[in-house]
Parts: structure tokens; sequence; C-alpha cells
């Protein structure tokens, strides 16, 4: 075994320590601890036996294939059976994901291997591929290759898009073989297992192994290549009952691990945790180690035997395959292990390797809510699988917390500075001081990374620690507050606290389930009692914390920007405080975690699971600016006003606005539209027209219309409508103001416009009887305009007559109309109808119209018959012909007014 085999199996039992000359190192033996890991189940089917399980990479989720045929998709975020797929009457040994096609590939005991499309539900193809049982499906990661391998002891690759031609042969194997896979990390190598007791490892270019790998003593029935770091390792399990880790590259065996009773019949490395997942006959899956190999937990969900297990790379998700069915669970939290400096350093882990990138390089062209393109290095590895990392306040040093340990790395050059056993790891606000929960989950504290004699008097059963300004330790029901020089309570409060985060200000955040509070805790209290020799009680000082106010939002992480907190909520909306207040900077559709804040970049940065880096800007002007107006220190908000950006200033009028500051934010945002909306709530509508002008939209030109009317600004309601195109508008001020001269403008415009009912009406109101007739026949309304001239211009009845019968296609219509000049019988007082027009043509030419004090009059003018009174007239003037002065009947004569009213009405009469 060589020296790189034999550090890794001391991995976890001793830590290298180099002081910074590198000159003396020491060596320390303590306790092993387990990997703590939640196992939370997502789903529980029941079936027939489940020979294969698999995991779409984008969708939640989880392929089965059963001894009895059938294919199933479960959803295992809904716990819902997606869709089945009757694939053969034989058992189906294996099934497979190809994303990239929306296919589902099968392999069954009928020796074919058949493909389905799973959004169509249509089968692509099924083509007999081996003389035996189909065992095992393997896809290219990148080319359209599948290998298949089977009973009859070959493996075959098969090239979809060349008609799904068998394109080469791999013979050697001696007896069944039970699994092929591909090499993650070379995916022109793959490697099988078979039960000859071998593995063997080929080349796509070649029918002959490349090498054997032996140790089993029994038959080997699967395998599964490591996907992270630097290992070239193969894991592999057996009917002896065995595991075996393999090192391809040596061609030997690294580890033999024993835990199984019965055959194992799945293995796979977890390719987000260090962790060997195995399943045996059983019924037990046993978790193991990926460094130390020791046995870290083993399930058993009580489905018989175990035959198959994948894992969802990205995710902490595993799929178990069973006798009577299936489960999916996922293991621990998918939080990555990364931290930020306050220069904008970030590190993180990827399995046990250290990554680095700065923030500082990408600048420039960063935009709110975009993945920020970072250089990535490698800074190093670690010792231990990390579940946290943590920066020391001033940037220093990183802390990594894993495996029931800690090592603390200097951050620049990655060398370890100091290790220990711990569960929990906190930092002081000095970078020389933190704390750890050790495994009899006791607190101990360190300074210049010496352990220090202070002890705390702490409750019992403790579930966290927090550092910060103070220590605090949280345990069911109860939340305390130490102090680090001297392990004095502070305070202890009776909450069921999640988490406590500090500002640099003295300020905290306590946080429960649905809510946080804003706390002050009162040093100046704390030194007085020490002053003065105060003896300090369990509970600790009272009147240690003042409560600023409660906040109604669940907090998934947090940090502090000067006096504002930053916090993501179960919701996963970014907000942060000013005051008792809360506002929303973003909104996410995945889960996101906070990095940190950059007060010289003005931004907050953030990461997903996938380590993508994002940022929003967040001034620390605008926080200051804001918490100045509530305490309603407007002298300091105008001082501050200038150093905001200029970006940021719509958001600041937006916050003055909620604070019914409306002046204020009408003189600070610089959208228009805000502008406008302010401008109208301040009833500054002479502001709100010039704006309206730079908007130069319709519904602004119409609120404001509305405005003006009800501030009684006729003229500039007008130019509002005018603006708006809005007739309708303009047309009631000009009739109910009797503007003449504003309806011809308006007939004119709406006609031009196309608007023919708007404009018919103008040139109605205007007497303008021609203009009418004119617009009915310009819109080929002849037959209307013959009717409307009957009733308003008589004399332009016989030529529009002849105009409508000749614009008719059907002669036997156009011989049914007739006109007052051809049928004279028919019309029998069209003669009156002639005088009533010539009447009303010389009272339009008349300069003296009806005056408004003459309203009484007139206002039965609607109801007036004027034939009626042309025939009365006429009658007097033939029964008078002895009067030789007599006026002609041929002489327009003006109606008079009714002796009797009308009855009275409250519309104005209109011009006959």
């Amino acid at each position: 075994m060589d020296n790189k085999i034999i550090k890794q199996n001391l991995i976890g039992k001793e830590r290298i320590r180099s002081n910074n000359n590198k000159k003396k190192k020491k060596k320390k033996k303590y306790e092993i601890q387990p990997l703590h890991l939640d196992i939370k189940r997502q789903l529980t089917t029941r079936s027939e036996r489940v020979k294969c399980v698999d995991f779409h990479p984008t969708e939640p989720w989880m392929l089965t294939s059963l001894y009895d045929g059938t294919i199933a998709i479960w959803n295992y975020e809904t716990q819902e059976m997606i869709k089945t797929f009757e694939v053969s009457s034989s058992p189906v040994r294996t099934a497979k994901f190809v994303s990239r096609k929306s296919w589902i590939v099968a392999g069954a005991d009928d020796m074919y291997i058949s493909v389905f499309n799973y959004n169509t539900s249509e089968k692509v193809i099924s083509f007999e591929a081996h003389a035996d049982y189909v065992r095992s499906i393997a896809v290219h990661p990148s080319r359209p290759y599948i290998l298949s391998c089977s009973d009859d002891m070959t493996i075959k690759l098969w090239d979809w898009e060349n008609a799904w031609a068998n394109i080469m042969v791999f013979e050697g194997h001696t007896n069944f073989i039970m699994q092929v896979a591909f090499n993650p990390k070379d995916s022109n190598t793959f490697a099988s297992a078979c039960l000859d007791k071998t593995i063997k490892v080929w080349s796509l270019g070649s029918p002959i192994a490349n090498f054997t790998l032996e140790g089993h003593t029994e038959g080997v029935n699967c395998l599964d290549y490591y996907q992270g770091g630097e290992k070239p390792y193969i894991v592999s399990g057996a009917d002896d009952g065995t595991v075996k880790v393999w090192d391809y590259q040596n061609k030997s065996c690294v580890q033999t691990l024993e835990g199984h009773t019965q055959n194992v019949d799945a293995v796979c490395f977890h390719p987000e945790l260090p962790l060997i997942i195995s399943g045996s006959e059983d019924g037990n899956i046993c978790l193991w180690h990926s460094n130390t190999y020791r046995l870290e937990n083993k399930l058993n969900y009580g489905l018989e035997r175990v035959w198959a297990i994948c894992c969802l790379k990205g995710s902490n998700s595993i799929g178990v395959g069973y006798d009577n069915g299936s489960i999916c669970i996922k293991m621990g939290c998918e939080e990555p292990a990364i931290s930020m400096d306050n220069s904008g350093k970030i590190i993180w882990a990827k399995h046990n390797n250290i990554k680095t990138a700065n923030t500082k390089a990408n600048l420039e062209n960063v935009k709110d809510g975009e993945i920020m393109q970072l250089s990535v290095k490698d800074l190093g590895s670690c010792e231990l699988y990390p579940h946290s990392l943590t920066h020391s306040p001033n940037g220093r040093f990183v802390a990594v917390c894993g495996d029931g340990e800690y090592i603390i790395y200097t951050a620049l050059a990655w060398r370890n500075k100091s290790f220990g056993s711990a569960i929990e790891f906190v930092w002081a606000t000095d970078s020389n001081e933190f704390a750890i929960l050790d495994q009899n989950y006791q607190v101990r504290l360190y300074k210049h990374f010496k352990e220090t004699e202070v002890k705390l008097n702490t409750p019992m059963n403790i579930d966290k620690i927090n550092g910060g300004t103070l220590l605090s330790v949280q345990s069911p029901g109860l939340l305390c507050f130490y102090s680090w020089d001297n392990g004095d309570c502070i305070r202890c409060m009776e909450i069921n606290a999640k988490n406590v985060y500090w500002s640099d200000s003295d300020l905290v955040v306590i946080v429960g389930d649905e809510f946080f509070y804003i706390l002050r805790y009162n040093r100046l209290a704390y030194q007085k009692a020490l002053e003065e020799n105060i003896q300090i009680s369990s509970e600790g000082l009272e009147d240690a914390f003042e409560v600023l106010s409660e906040v109604n939002e669940s907090v998934k992480c947090g940090f502090w920007v000067g006096d504002s907190f930053v916090f993501i909520n179960s919701s996963n909306r970014l907000n942060f405080t000013v005051g008792n207040q809360t506002n929303t900077l973003a909104y996410f559709d995945q889960n996101m975690y906070l990095l940190g804040y950059i007060p010289k970049d003005n931004r907050i940065y953030l990461s997903d699971k996938d380590i993508n880096i994002y940022s929003y800007s967040l001034p620390q002007s605008v926080i200051e600016f804001e918490t100045a107006i509530l305490r309603e220190d407007f002298e300091s908000a105008k001082m501050i006003l200038p150093n905001i950006p200029s970006e940021q200033l719509n958001k600041i009028a937006r916050f003055l606005e909620s604070q019914k500051l409306y002046e204020m934010a009408l003189n600070v945002s610089t959208d228009p539209e805000h502008k406008f909306s302010l401008s109208i709530q301040l009833q500054k509508l002479d502001v709100a027209f010039e704006i309206a002008k730079e908007l130069d939209d319709i519904s602004s030109w119409k609120k404001l219309s509305e405005e003006a009317l009800n501030a009684w600004k006729f003229d500039l309601a007008e130019e509002c409508f005018r603006n708006a195109k809005n007739y309708e508008g303009l047309l009631m001020m000009y009739q109910a103001s009797g503007n003449i001269k504003g309806i011809l403008e308006l007939a004119n415009a709406t006609e031009q416009a196309g608007k023919n009912n708007i404009a018919f009406l103008c040139y109605l109101l205007a007497n303008d009887i021609k203009k009418c007739i004119e617009l009915l026949i310009k819109t080929d309304r002849i037959n209307e305009a013959v009717l409307f001239a009957y009733s308003y211009m008589p004399s332009a009845v016989p030529e529009l007559a002849q105009m409508w019968k000749a614009s008719l296609n059907n002669n036997k219509v156009a011989e049914s109309i007739t006109d007052p000049i051809q049928n004279p019988d028919l019309f029998p007082d069209y003669k009156y109808s002639l005088m009533a027009e010539s009447a009303i043509q010389v009272q339009n030419q008349n300069e003296n119209k009806f005056k408004t004090s003459e309203y009484t009059k007139y206002k039965g003018s609607l109801d007036w018959n004027l034939i009626e009174a042309m025939k009365i007239k006429m009658q007097e003037i033939e029964g008078q012909e002895s009067k030789p002065t007599e006026t002609p009947a041929e002489t327009p004569v003006e109606p008079e007014a009714p002796e009797t009213p009308a009855v009275e009405s409250t519309e104005a009469p209109e011009q006959q």
C-alpha cells in the first residue's frame, strides 16, 4: 500500500499542525466523531420488485423499473406518479433517463432494448440487443452512445444517431455481466462488474479490456466511479457480502468494507457528500465515510432486499429500489460550505477541495441579479469534509468544521493554524478569540489559539452556540448570553431561538420560527455592574438588553449592514430593515445564501447551492438616509442625500412616498411616471402637465384631464383632452360651453381621424346639414343620407334619391325607390317642408341668434311641428286675398312659438 493510500487511511485520525515557521510539527489523536446528517424521507412507493432507479437531472423525477415489466416516473416532491410505460412481459432490469433527447432507455429479460419519449409517451424504437437478459445500461455523458451488458457475457456499444447501430462488442468476461458504468473523469473509458468475480476496465476504441481488478471471492454485482477530487477510485459490491474500494490507476484494492450479511447488489459514491452507499439483500443500506471508511449509519426501511441505489448530482437525494417498492431520501442540507471576507475574497469547499475567487475583478459590468463571472482558483485541500467555512472577523483565518472536528487555516496560504474536535465553532468579534462546542456538549473558549480558563455556567442540552459581541448558547426554550472575557452570564431569556446575529454597534437580532426581535445591548449597564461589584445572578442583568422592535418575518440567513439587518426569508425574498420597517430588495425562485456586504462596493453578495455568485446594490448612504427620515432628522437626511448614487434615487423616492413625504419624493425622484403620480397627489397640475408632455402617453393625459376638470381648470382639461385624442371629452366640453368654433374644429379633426359618428354629431350641432349629408355619402351610407335629408334638407332629397338608385345593383329594389319630383302625390307636404327649410336658412343667417334670456320662450322648440305651422300660415294668407299687402306664399315665414308652452325640459333648446 503506497504512501497516498496510507495517508487516506489516516484522515480523521491524525492531524498535522504546522506553525508559521514550518519548523515544528505535532500530532494529536482524539476520538473520531460521526457525520451529523439529517435524513428525511421524500418519497415512499409500494410496488413490484424494483430492479433499477434513476434520477432526472433537472426535473424532480425518479424512474423505477419493475420486475412486472413496467417502468414508472415518480415526482418525489409531490409524491405523485407522473407516467407509466408497459415495456415487456418480462422483468425490466435496467432503465435510464436520456434527458437531452427526452428519452427513457430500458432493457429487459426479453433481450430487447426499448426507447420511449417521456413527453409524448410514444415508443421511439425497440430492438433485440442481446442473446440473453439485458442487465444494465449506461448512457454516455456527451456522445450519442449507450452501453448495454447481458447474461450473454458481452457488452455492446450502440449509436442512436446511426440508426442504433451496434458499433462495437466487448468480450472477455466468462459469466453474467451485471453492470457497466462510464468513467466521469474520462468518458472514453468504462468499467464492468461480472459474476466471474472480476471488474474490468475498458476503452471505447478497443474490444479487449485494458486491465482486470481481482479480489472479490464471489461474483461482483455492482460498481460505481468516484466523481470528485483527485481519487481515481471505483467502488464495487459482491456476493461475498463485502464492498471494496479500488484505485484503478494503481490497480489495487484500497479498502474492504464489511458490514453486510448477504449479497451486496448496489453501491455508489455520493456525488456531494463524503459517503459510500451500499445496499444488500439483507435489507440494509450502509453509509460509509468515503475518507475514513468507517460505518456512519445503517438504514432499514422494511421493504426487504435492496436491488438498486442511485444519487443525483448536485443534490443530496438518494433513490433506493427494494423487493416491495422504492424510496427517495434526502441527507443533510444543501447549503454550501462557503464564506466571504470583508475584502470580497470568497472561499468554498467542493468535497475536500478548497476553491477561491475574488469579487473585485468583475465589478465594472456587474448587474443586480446576474451571475458574476469569477476567476476560480484552487486554494488547497481540507483534511476533513467541510460542513461549514467561516472567516475570522479580520479575514486572516478560516475555520473549517465537519466530521466532529475543526481546523483553522490561514486564509491566504491555506496552512493549518490550529485544530481540534468540535461539533460547532464560532468566532468572537476579536479574531484571536473563538469558542467550540465539544463532543460532550460543553462550551470551551480559546484566545490566541489556546484554551482559556474561563468556564461557563451553561444550561443543559445545548443545541447551538453563536459568536459575536457576546457568546450566546441556545437550548430548548432558553437563550443565554455570556461575556468572552470572564464567562459572566449577561442575560438569559426564555425564548426558542433559532439563530443570533450581531452588528458592530451592539445591535442584535434573535430569530424565532416566524419572527425576529431587534435588541440593543446595554454595554454600560454591564460595565457599571462590574465597577460596583454587583453580584450577577444566573439570569443575568435585567437591563442588559433593550427591545427595539419585533418583526413578523421568518429568517433563513442574515447579517447586519450598519444599523440595517439584511436577511432572506422563507419565501426567498431578500429584505432589509430600516427602523421597524422591512423593505424588499429582490425575489428569488431558488434557495439563496447570504455571503456578506462589501462597503466599498455598496453591494450584497449571495450564492446558490451550486456556488453561482450573485450581487445586489445596497449603498450604506441609502440606509443612513432612510434611518434619518424615520427619526425625523430631516437636516441629516438633507446632508446625506447628495451621497446617494443616482440609480438609487427612485428607491429613495418610493420610500419617501411611503412616509407620505410627497414633496420630498417629488424633488428626489428621477422617474417621470413616479414624478407625474406625485405631482397629481400634490395637485401640482402645472408640473404634471410638463411631465405629461415628456411622457406623452394617453393614460397620463387622461388622468391629468380628470384632475383638471375636478379642479375647474377647463383650459388645462381641454389641452389634455386634445393631447389624449379624447374626442368624446372635447365634445362634452364644447357642447356644454356652446363653443361653436371648437365644435367645428373637432368635426374636422374627427373626420380626418375616421371618427365619423363624432364628426357627424359635431356638424349637426353646428347646423351644418350639408356637411352631415356629405359625410354620410362619403361613408357609403346613402340610404341614411336620403332619410336624413328628408328631415333636415328636403331640397336635396331628389338628387340623393337618384344617387341611391344608381348605387344599387338590384334593379327591382332600385325601381321601388321614388322621390318628390317623380311622384309628388306620395309626398303631399313636400312643398311645405321646402318652405320650412327656407325659413330655417333665413333664421340661421340672422346674426341675432336665440339668447339665453329667451330660454323659456324657446325651450319647447323640439316639439314644434313646422310643417303644420307652414300649412296654417299658408291658409291664413290664402284667406286674405283681398289684402294686397299680404306676404306672398312663396316668401319664407318665420314660425312663431305656440301660445301654450310645451312641457318644460331641463335641456337647452336646439335651434331649428
